[in-house]
């Protein structure tokens, strides 16, 4: 197989004999029943061309679709809204999606950011045939992601064929970001041979066997970046309580006498929550960010000094730091590495590094678990995504949200939660801009008591008291009255 550049930079973007083709006939050349994979993650380095002409295709298509993270309109809103898709697989992110899975008009399956890639490539979730990636440059072999890498190693060896969007607006530059490692397969499968999150481990650029190539679209066209509003007064409370619970939680445990390792979510709170960290003091620790996501809250504490290095699968930025990242990639690629997702997200190398991991949710109910998916246990909103790998695996486990939503007419802290994505054994504090609930080692009831009084609101904390209070009669373990608590979610 002819390999790619390792780390020698790569100064054009099309290498050796590979054929080009226009969008329409690659969507053409794809079976109306296919089952297709797909690159982008954040909302970035996604296809754009071949999507699209699938999506204005007059031919009757079924397909099946497969992403490991959150992918652009291109996909999320025309090419699922033309009703081309029957199937979907592992997350779905825009409105036009999101109707039409509560609808079931698009069978949707949620699976972990981390285990996508072994259900496709060894678990028999489906039957790949074919991969449409995004490129900076390609060649016999091999070719160099663009703004996220996701699970694409993976489906590039799974899918029978693979189309290349080779995008000219995406930086060639981006190359020095990347660090792609693939594991074996089990049971051959040794530990990610990694000792450090600023530590490179792989190749600039994803392998294929030349043969599958069925052709490289030339693009020009911009990610659908994100949009994160301004911090808000409850964003900025919560990231008051959450510094101070890290501040002595470094002073408690000798893990983070050195070092703290940070991954956040997806999202405005996210992204606020970085910004604001800069401003607490971690004593001379380094601060190293090892998650799935880098925001431009993650772009702030890098240009500040105040981040030793990030690690992470996706750029998921405004059009803003975006602009600001492809300005100076050179730059941040001393300090930024992206990793395949089932390197990012891996169980064993976030409990290796003690990560602290702080993802939001839709609510949590008062015996601590989390529903991050489901409005009132049935409506989907988007997906898990890598919120269960860092929940469950990472040293300390913080849930942070706002207490209310709607103008505080509802509140996000309520008796029993519908759908739970997390249990109450993944989460160890809540965090709320009421105050901080540390529940580790705590009874049911001992935790239900803590969260009332830190975390919920002052309108509705009586309310929940009174119901905790009613239910302790029972003598339950877990004591709930199932109806009066369904009645939250009317």
């Amino acid at each position: 197989m002819t390999r790619g550049p390792d780390r020698l930079p790569v100064e054009r973007r099309l290498h050796g004999d590979v054929s080009t083709v226009d969008a329409e006939a690659a969507a053409v050349a794809i079976d109306p029943d296919a089952t297709v994979l797909t690159s982008g993650f954040g909302s970035v380095g996604y296809p754009k061309a071949i999507p699209l002409a699938l999506a204005s295709s007059s031919r009757d298509l079924s397909l099946t679709l497969v992403a490991s993270g959150n992918v652009g309109d291109e996909i999320d809103v025309d090419l699922v809204g033309s009703g081309a898709i029957e199937r979907r697989f592992s997350y779905q992110s825009s409105r036009v999606a999101r109707d039409l899975t509560n609808r079931r008009e698009v069978s949707f399956s949620d699976r972990n950011a981390s285990s996508i890639g072994d259900e496709v490539q060894h678990g028999g979730l489906v039957d790949p045939d074919v991969a449409i990636v995004e490129a900076v440059a390609i060649g016999e072999g091999w070719f160099i992601p663009s703004t996220s890498l996701g699970q694409v190693p993976a489906f590039v060896e799974a899918a029978d064929r693979l189309y290349v969007e080779l995008n000219r607006r995406q930086p060639l530059e981006l190359q020095a970001l990347h660090d792609v490692y693939r594991p074996d397969a089990p049971p051959n499968r040794d530990p990610v041979p990694i000792s450090d999150p600023g530590e490179r481990i792989g190749t600039a650029h994803v392998s294929f066997e030349p043969e599958k190539l069925a052709g490289v679209v030339e693009t020009d066209t911009a990610d659908s970046t994100y949009t994160f509003r301004d911090p808000t007064d409850d964003d900025l409370a919560i990231a008051e309580n959450l510094g101070a619970f890290l501040d002595a939680e470094m002073e408690r445990s000798p893990v983070f006498e050195d070092a703290v390792h940070l991954q956040f979510g997806v999202g405005s709170l996210g992204n606020a929550l970085m910004g604001e960290l800069k401003e607490l003091d971690f004593g001379g620790r380094d601060v190293v960010y090892f998650g799935e996501l880098i925001q431009d809250g993650l772009l702030d504490m890098l240009d500040d000094g105040r981040l030793e290095c990030a690690s992470a699968t996706s750029m998921a930025l405004t059009d803003e730091g975006q602009q600001r990242l492809f300005e100076n990639v050179e730059r941040y690629a001393e300090d930024v590495v992206l990793r395949p997702a089932d390197v990012s997200n891996h169980p064993g190398v976030i409990d290796q590094f003690g990560v602290v991991g702080v993802n939001s949710a839709i609510e949590f109910d008062i015996y601590g678990n989390v529903n991050s998916t489901h409005v009132g246990g049935k409506q989907m909103i988007n997906g898990v995504g890598g919120s269960a790998d860092f929940n469950r695996n990472s040293l300390v486990t913080v849930c942070a949200l706002p207490s209310t939503l709607k103008g505080g007419e509802v509140s996000r802290v309520v008796p029993m939660a519908f759908h739970v994505d997390h249990t109450e054994h993944d989460v160890d504090v809540f965090v709320t801009e009421q105050g901080v609930a540390d529940v580790r080692g705590l009874s049911p009831v001992e935790r239900a008591e803590r969260i009332i009084e830190n975390c919920a609101h002052p309108e509705f904390a009586p309310e929940l008291r009174s119901y905790l209070d009613d239910v302790c009669e029972q003598d339950n373990h877990i004591p709930h009255d199932v109806q009066r608590a369904a009645e939250w979610h009317k």
